[in-house]
């Protein structure tokens, strides 16, 4: 068999900055792999230019980048979430009586991947396959909210990537960061109104072994708000933060003590 060591070196690269719960330098990784500096540096910067790390220079650190969660959100796509997730969605949608999805990140994109409705569904945007800006509705927030600052930086570049559906939502970095705050402080995400007008959702994460966001679980509903809803709807929140729970039990996670963003 034929032996491929800067692959073998490649991936015990990735495989450190996932074990961290933020960007580390360079040095930090050769001492860990024992690996010259020079060997090291080379690596980040194939990783780099493929979009597995992403490099934050006035840190002088590294961290993984956006190909690193569109790999795992591909690996998430595979039956075995969705299997597990689809009955304890279809309880979840027949006790709250409202749609229950199941979505993951694929980038600064949040997919869904499952959808239960109850006996009388409303018509939503959300259907399995639809892809919208993670930033926007409950599901994509409850996610990014347990992300490094430096992920959601390298998630959001620039102002164009806050793309708005109905004039609602962050628009801007430091917008985006506030509303996460405000995910970690309550323990759960909320949006009213930023994917479809008249429509809310609540969601929480589901975790992986690590304790970092792999899923996430919300409910949609009817809910007209003409402007400056605050509504966060606690108790339809413990119905979805127990089902997320379930699931994270599932898949062998643990819920994190302290949120990683």
């Amino acid at each position: 068999m034929t032996d491929v060591p800067a692959l073998r070196r490649g991936l015990a690269v990735l495989r450190v900055l996932a074990t961290r719960p933020g960007p580390i330098s360079a040095a930090a990784i050769a001492r860990e792999l024992d690996l010259p500096r020079s060997t090291t540096y080379h690596l980040l910067a194939e990783l780099e230019a493929a979009g597995f790390v992403v490099h934050l220079a006035a840190e002088r650190r590294y961290g993984l980048g956006i190909a690193a969660f569109e790999l795992g959100s591909a690996y998430l796509r595979h039956d075995p979430l969705e299997r597990l997730a689809a009955p304890l969605l279809r309880k979840l949608a027949d006790r709250v009586g409202h749609t229950a999805q199941l979505g993951v990140l694929h980038g600064n994109e949040l997919l869904y991947l499952v959808k239960e409705r109850p006996s009388a569904p409303e018509t939503l945007v959300t259907e399995v396959g639809v892809r919208l800006p993670a930033h926007l509705p409950a599901s994509g927030q409850a996610l990014l909210a347990h992300l490094p600052h430096a992920h959601v930086r390298a998630l959001y570049p620039q102002a164009a990537a806050f793309v708005t559906r109905t004039g609602r939502g962050p628009s801007t970095l430091p917008e985006l960061r506030r509303a996460l705050a405000e995910v970690r402080a309550r323990g759960w995400a909320v949006e009213d109104g930023q994917v479809t007008r008249d429509f809310a959702s609540v969601a929480h994460a589901v975790f992986d072994h690590n304790g970092r966001p792999l899923a996430s679980v919300a409910v949609t509903f009817r809910h007209v708000c003409a402007s400056g809803c605050t509504e966060t709807w606690p108790t339809l929140a413990r119905d979805v933060g127990a089902t997320a729970a379930a699931l994270t039990r599932q898949v062998g996670g643990r819920t994190p003590t302290s949120p990683g963003a």
